[in-house]
């Protein structure tokens, strides 16, 4: 800006400026306007100020500089004596007084200004905020650990913020707190000027905001007065004629409107006048659409037995008042006993008479306002229409065969054509006996306690599976045919064995020489790599060749994969989330199930993926079983749920069965029958219908069919395992009482 030739006020050095001016924010401008003239301005914009504005004095941050120029035109601020007084007032009005020192540099007289201590509760236009986001919402940033971005483009973080609590004790320690205000841009309080607050409190008396408007300053009189009045019209264009001439086409409208009135066409609106007087009541309520509220409940109406002189058939005796005295206060029939009394001035005063009133004032609270219209519905329609359960046989219905064992009878299998069940129990003994006649065949003891038994599902050859500690016994049983004995020989102990794979597995397949082969000795062994614990699981695949089991302990969740023609073994799971507690072949598809404690995931085998996760909503699943056709699974846990899943409709169970009363241990569904059976430790199974349509519109049909008692619960565990026969309509079961039995039909 050039400077002006004839400087009329004492001026400052503008001081350094950092910055540009228009990074300083619009919101901390003071309240007064300033004019300020910046270096884009020209000494044009400058020459068209009227002179009635000063320029505002600015600080010099050089004050103690040795500069000999700092006030300039000094020369002629001497001449201009009255200009140089008024600036001298305005500087004793602003800035401190200085002090004049001796220059140790120049030995000159110099005047220095104290220094200037800016304080947080000063005026905040000098401020300059971080936030650089706009005019934008800022709740856009309510679930951002930042409230926007500065100049630079950095994440402006959001401050800490305290509580309630924390604001009440600031306004405590702090009684100024009160004169801030939130600011949404910077997220935090930013103390009010003094200016604002007096704005703040204008507004709050209904005062005008600006303190420098005068509302009552004198009109200014342009248009009058002398020399100013306006002696030429507007237009000097003559008058026209039809301003005092009437209209014709007006005249027609009115005679028009005469004539309708004339001949009745257009009545007039007549003033209502009511000859007759409203009355109305005072306290009347308006009319309303709602029904009218319920009368109060009348108090119950005394009997002949509280009275002061009832009649003897009303007196109790001193059995009935003894018996009533030992009831407690809220099963008592009533809540006195009938007195007599020879005149009624010997009755004495009454001592329920606070609490009835009490009853009586709850009666009245809690009285309902409102009338509901009671649905008259028969509950027998609400039950849901079940076919009757003789028009569903056959299903087990009585225990026909009972077999023993010294421990408990954890686990239990029946082979492939339903002729022989396989069981095993606690103390390591393993039976083997006929399902027509009871007979046990054969009796095998292992080391250990047993923990998984399974039948090979296939016909052609004829095997079971042992699960002991860490080891997997393949036993052959005695008594079969040539061909299927030689078939299953050659299966479990081929001649040339398959060659090795490529990644060598932990697990260990061994075979005895053929010499020692016979019905006692095992054929097969299949050790499982260290501390992989007890196997409490078998499940096998429908084909027979590949057989999964679970594990107690060990990696990989414990979950194990055979292939017998390979003689290979395999953990499908690097690493699993969660414990595994069952797992399952899906009879038609290359999916395979597996549950952990509260979830079910099924994978897909040959494209090995995650196809979905069902929730059944159980703190802990026990037992699982899918249904032959594959669409439906049903999910049993210790807190008594039995879950039916429709896999082709939801990942949340279909219907939520709660039959038991304890924890569910065992679930199976019939190959061939339209069965399935659930058994819990209240010693009970339960037997369902379980029919399933070819038509996905038609839901599937569960109707309960028996409850078969006939174990002994015994130390909390009831019934711990069932089975199926293929070919019969039989159930097999073994109990913690160490029974085994045959339910048939």
């Amino acid at each position: 800006m050039a400077p002006d030739p004839k400087p009329t006020t004492k001026k400052r050095k503008a001081p350094r400026d950092d910055g540009p001016a228009e990074d300083t924010p619009a919101f901390l401008a003071p309240t007064e306007t300033l004019e300020m003239l910046t270096d884009d301005e020209g000494a044009d914009d400058a020459a068209s100020d009227d002179g009635e504005v000063d320029e505002f004095p600015e600080i010099d941050a050089e004050s103690d500089s040795e500069d000999e120029d700092f006030f300039e035109g000094s020369e002629e601020d001497e001449e201009d004596g009255e200009n140089a007084d008024s600036d001298d007032s305005m500087d004793r009005d602003i800035f401190p007084k200085p002090k004049t020192i001796i220059s140790d540099i120049t030995g000159q007289p110099k005047r220095v200004y104290p220094e200037i201590e800016p304080e947080y509760d000063s005026d905040s236009s000098t401020e300059e905020t971080q936030n650089r986001v706009g005019n934008v919402p800022m709740h856009w940033y309510d679930e951002l650990p930042h409230v926007g971005y500065d100049m630079d483009g950095k994440m402006v973080l959001r401050p800490a913020r305290g509580d309630e609590l924390d604001k009440f004790l600031q306004t405590v320690d702090d009684p100024s707190s009160w004169t801030s205000a939130f600011d949404k841009t910077a997220q935090m309080d930013k103390p009010l000027s003094a200016e604002e607050l007096d704005i703040i409190r204008r507004l709050y008396a209904n005062e005008v905001p600006d303190a420098g408007y005068d509302p009552y300053e004198p009109m200014t009189e342009w248009f009058t007065g002398k020399g100013k009045e306006e002696v030429m019209p507007i237009s000097s264009a003559p008058e026209p004629k039809r301003r005092w001439v009437p209209s014709k086409w007006e005249k027609q409208k009115v005679m028009k409107i005469v004539r309708a009135i004339r001949q009745g066409r257009i009545v007039p609106s007549k003033p209502k006048t009511t000859s007759k007087l409203e009355f109305y009541a005072i306290w009347n309520e308006p009319s309303t659409s709602q029904a009218p509220p319920l009368p109060a409940p009348k108090p119950r109406l005394p009997t002949n037995s509280e009275s002061y002189n009832p009649p003897e058939e009303y007196l109790p005796t001193d059995a009935e008042r003894a018996e009533w005295e030992a009831l407690d206060r809220e099963d008592r029939e009533r809540d006195y006993l009938p007195k007599k009394y020879p005149s009624l001035r010997l009755v004495p005063a009454y001592d329920q008479f606070i609490q009835e009133r009490f009853s009586r004032q709850l009666d009245l609270y809690l009285a309902p306002r409102i009338q509901r219209v009671k649905l008259n519905i028969d509950p027998n329609t609400l039950i849901p229409k079940l076919p009757s359960p003789q028009s569903l046989r056959p299903f087990p219905n009585y225990k026909s065969l009972k077999f023993a064992h010294a421990g408990r009878a954890r686990s239990i299998s029946v082979s492939a054509d339903g002729a022989w069940v396989v069981s095993g129990d606690e103390s390591g003994v393993v039976s083997l006996w006929e399902v027509n006649v009871g007979r046990e065949v054969k009796r095998w003891k292992f080391q250990g306690k047993i923990g998984a038994l399974e039948w090979c599902p296939r016909t052609d050859v004829s095997y079971f599976v042992v699960g002991t500690e860490e080891t997997l016994h393949f036993v052959v049983p005695p008594n079969l045919p040539s061909s299927v004995l030689l078939a299953t020989q050659n299966l479990l102990a081929p001649t040339s064995l398959p060659p090795a794979p490529e990644t060598p597995s932990p697990v260990k397949w061994a075979t005895p020489p053929t010499s020692s082969w016979s019905p006692d000795n095992i054929i097969l062994t299949v050790q499982l790599p260290p501390s992989s614990g007890l196997t409490k699981q078998i499940s096998w695949h429908r084909r027979g060749d590949y057989m999964a089991t679970v594990s107690s302990a060990g990696t990989q969740g414990g979950v194990w994969m055979h292939q017998i023609t390979r003689r290979h073994s395999q953990a499908p799971f690097k690493k699993i989330r969660g414990s595994v507690q069952l797992v399952l072949f899906h009879p038609l598809k290359p999916h395979f199930f597996v549950a952990t404690q509260q979830y079910v995931r099924i994978y897909n085998l040959s494209e090995q993926k995650l196809l979905k996760t069902l929730m059944p909503g159980i703190k802990w699943i026990s037992s699982m079983d899918v249904h032959p056709s594959g669409d439906h699974l049903i999910v049993g846990g210790y807190d008594r749920k039995l879950c039916w899943f429709d896999l082709e409709l939801s990942d949340k169970p279909y219907k939520v069965l709660r039959y038991h009363t304890r924890a569910i241990r065992s679930l199976a569904f019939h190959p061939t029958y339209p069965l399935f059976a659930s058994s819990s430790d209240d010693g009970a199974i339960q037997v369902f219908h379980s029919r399933v349509y070819n038509d996905l519109m038609t839901d599937p049909l569960i109707v309960p069919l028996k409850i078969l008692r006939g174990h002994t619960v015994k130390e909390g565990l009831g019934v711990l395992e069932v089975k199926w026969c293929a070919r019969q309509p039989w159930l097999v079961s073994g109990g913690a009482d160490g029974t085994v039995g045959l339910w048939c039909s």
